[in-house]
């Protein structure tokens, strides 16, 4: 709602909500959206599912992005030539504990960049003094401009590891919780530099044909190899997790010629003498 107190005197704005389904007060927030929307006169369109209470945050999250770039795409063949991005409120706080969560899961360097999704944009992540920057600061925003939210109530619930970390951070003293925060800010800023940069080689090794030499895979240490196959797979919209990558790639350096290897959604490459076909 901050974001939007921010952003609401641009014309070109479009509210997108997504109503999970996962709980009953869902319906209390879409209808909470609507009412601001319609007090102060920007459009919004509205998405639904069923997801129910015990759906994983992955999935939720899946669901939600699949909406809003749907809704972004009906943008763009409305206005082709135009800049679309879609606005999300992720906060220095949300970075933080989004940071902690992919290192415990062993994500790597990766980790260290979440957020960067092409065709999105974070103001508070931005660097724009002018605008908040941490949950404190969103909050103190809210209170002087006298902004209405809800509250999440599963934002309280020890189901979640994003709670469980963030509860942790609670008790940390507010002069550690800013240091913390402003290391995290840090350590973001110059990965992004370094994957931009890394993006940029693997992008210039790409074939234009889309044929992937075997060998490549079978020289190059594991984990260039395992960076390799992973741009190449998302450029194609395919994401394997880390195993089901280590997975492919031993397919590639192992399997007789011809044999197949199966991807998400029963997707098949086949895996050639000399070569295979993303």
């Amino acid at each position: 709602m901050v974001l939007l107190d921010i952003f609401k005197n641009d014309p070109n704005i479009l509210v997108a909500h997504f109503n999970h389904g996962t709980r009953k007060s869902a319906d209390d927030d879409e209808e909470f959206v609507r009412r601001q929307c319609k007090k102060i006169g920007v459009d919004i369109t509205v998405g639904h599912a069923e997801l129910g209470p015990n759906v994983s945050e992955e999935t939720a999250r899946e669901a939600r992005y699949n909406f809003l770039f749907s809704v972004r795409d009906s943008i763009i063949k409305r206005v082709p030539g135009e800049e679309v991005l879609i606005y999300t409120a992720h906060h220095l706080d949300d970075l933080t504990e989004s940071i902690f969560i992919n290192l415990s899961r062993g994500t790597g360097w990766r980790g260290i960049t979440p957020f960067n999704m092409p065709g999105t944009f974070r103001p508070f992540l931005s660097g724009d003094v002018l605008l908040p920057e941490s949950k404190a600061d969103i909050l103190t925003y809210a209170a002087r401009n006298k902004v209405t939210y809800r509250e999440d109530p599963t934002n309280s619930s020890d189901k979640y590891m994003r709670n469980r970390i963030r509860e942790v951070i609670k008790t940390m003293p507010p002069e550690d919780h800013f240091e913390l925060n402003q290391k995290i800010k840090k350590l973001y800023n110059s990965q992004l530099e370094i994957r931009k940069e890394i993006e940029e080689i693997l992008e210039s090794l790409m074939p234009e044909d889309g044929v992937f030499k075997r060998e490549w895979f079978s020289e190059l240490d594991n984990t260039v190899a395992t960076e390799f196959l992973r741009f190449a797979l998302e450029k194609d919209n395919i994401k394997l997790t880390g195993p089901q990558l280590n997975d492919f790639l031993n397919a590639i350096r192992t399997y007789a010629p011809e044999k197949k290897f199966n991807l998400p959604e029963d997707r098949l490459i086949t895996i050639h003498k000399n070569y295979f076909k993303i």
